[in-house]
């Protein structure tokens, strides 16, 4: 065996029921070395990372730890053996700070805070952390609560790091961020494990890359050597075009017509500063900006779920031919207008979807108010459960399955794919293709673009400036709460967009 070896896997197995997730896998990670995991949703990818972190036990195989054969039953079998899993979702107690959650667990005599605080900074000072070790978790971005769980499993002594889509909800300056200091901890001798979907941050992190598909391994190759087509390719089977489908608008009406919205947070805090667009049929508008930029408060707006201090919000129901205010309805009168929202949270089961219930009764939540007795229709619930299963490839055993036992990305298609099969005439999408493999993103891209073409005015809130420049016809982009420019999406540049992404307010 290579001396340099940090980690192996030979032959890992482990099926659930009648599901293989893994299928006699090979897997190796060397000291002072960054590898990507790639594979398609379901490829059983978090399923091996949760095996190597004492979650769950292979049915078959063997793990070698620096080249000695070892025996994973536990998250505390994996901390001796110097293994820190960083999952997707985090595993902190709000109400503490940072300091507290990090040694949360941690045995020893009588702890002292003050020191272990101390020892904290010193960690977080080696790699170039920013956090304050005083904040409560409550208060913190999604960006700092990952900077917690990574300083915890490194205080804890780990030398071989798993994260588990450790991009999926951070700015392109939060990546930058982590970027760094993934390649201090590389430097360093640490070695690193990543899953991730998006090719071009394989390419620009990774020394190599292993790819999994339908369970199985594939093989692993060198990052240099490698391209997103050839990555893509390993991924499916097969070759597949990276270009998304851009038919131009036709028939375009004005559907939804925002004109000067403002909107405080419970704070005290303006989030909406005039706001003022037009959405029109027949047409996606994409929504850029660093993320807490008003994209979320203003879709909330639109689907009556935040109170406004001003503006107006009219819709030109197509059945009525009326111009209706939504501002004096509420979120179930909009609803059933057409005017849908389909928001992909940071916390896909903490919002959005009952983890413990099926496909079919995720579905049913939708409809069990048009019941016309006291028993629950099931029927076309089950019916819809299943043409989403088909149409978006949805892994799961049946219909029946409790959500929370899929794949991020399945749950993300399930989340998706209910509020397009409403037929609405305004569909918001935000972060559809948040931590979707390449195919799946490419299904969701060609969903909206039907929804387009059949008269639907959509809405596409995204994270990646290459997707809203490929897929919307305009691109809204908001700064601090407000408009700072609308674009063309066939002219813009990348770059114009990012400017007006960091515009901030005068005086700022």
């Amino acid at each position: 065996m290579n001396n340099n070896i940090a980690l192996e896997c030979r032959g890992i197995t482990k099926t659930f029921g009648h599901v293989v997730a893994n299928k006699n896998v090979n897997l190796s990670v060397k000291r002072g070395e960054i590898l990507s995991i790639l594979g398609e949703n379901g490829s059983g990818k978090t399923t091996l990372m949760n095996m190597i972190s004492g979650i769950y036990f292979p049915d078959q195989g063997s793990i070698f730890v620096n080249g000695t054969e070892v025996s994973i039953r536990s998250p505390k079998d994996a901390f001796n053996l110097k293994i820190g899993m960083i999952h997707q979702h985090f595993k902190l107690v709000d109400v503490f700070d940072a300091t507290e959650n990090i040694v949360l667990g941690l045995s020893g005599k009588k702890f002292n805070i003050k020191k272990a605080k101390k020892e904290i900074q010193e960690t977080c000072d080696k790699y170039g952390f920013e956090i304050d070790l005083s904040k409560k978790i409550y208060d913190m971005s999604v960006s700092e609560k990952q900077t917690v769980e990574i300083v915890k499993v490194l205080y804890r002594g780990a030398d071989i790091l798993i994260l588990d889509e450790p991009t999926a909800v951070l700015t392109p300056q939060e990546i930058q961020k982590l970027f760094a200091v993934l390649r201090r901890m590389r430097d360093d001798g640490k070695a690193i494990i990543i899953i991730t979907h998006k090719l071009h941050e394989v390419l620009e992190l990774s020394d190599r890359v292993s790819v999994l598909r339908k369970g199985e391994y594939i093989g692993t190759v060198n990052t240099a050597e490698s391209t997103e087509q050839s990555l893509t390719e390993m991924m499916v089977g097969e070759k597949i075009s990276l270009d998304i489908d851009r038919p131009e608008p036709h028939d375009t009406k004005d559907r939804l017509v925002v004109k000067g919205l403002d909107c405080f947070n419970a704070d005290g805090v303006k989030v909406l500063d005039d706001i003022s667009f037009v959405a029109k049929s027949g047409e996606i508008l994409g929504i850029a900006g660093i993320a807490g930029s008003g994209q979320r408060e203003l879709l909330e707006a639109i689907a009556g779920l935040q109170k406004l201090s001003g503006g107006e919000i009219v819709y030109n129901d197509p059945k009525t031919e009326k111009a209706e205010n939504l501002r004096n309805k509420t979120p179930i009168e909009i609803k059933n207008l057409g005017v849908r929202l389909s928001f992909v949270p940071e916390d896909r089961l903490g919002m959005g979807l009952v983890g413990n219930m099926g496909i079919a009764d995720n579905m049913m939540l939708r409809s069990y108010k048009r019941g016309k007795s006291m028993f629950l229709e099931r029927k076309e619930p089950k019916k819809l459960a299943n043409k989403i299963i088909d149409d978006l490839k949805v892994v799961t055993p049946d219909a029946n399955t409790p959500v929370r036992r899929l794949s991020g990305g399945n749950v993300q298609k399930v989340l998706v794919g209910r509020e397009i099969a409403a037929s609405p005439t305004v569909l918001m999408a935000a972060y559809p293709v948040r931590g979707l493999d390449i195919n799946s993103s490419y299904t969701i891209y060609n969903l909206l673009t039907e929804q387009k073409e059949k008269g639907v005015a959509v809405i596409f809130v995204g994270e990646d400036l290459d997707v809203l420049l490929d897929l919307c016809d305009r691109i809204l982009v908001l700064s601090d709460g407000r408009v700072t420019g609308i674009v063309d999406g066939r002219t813009a540049k990348k770059e114009e967009i990012g400017l007006l992404m960091t515009k901030s307010k005068e005086g700022k």
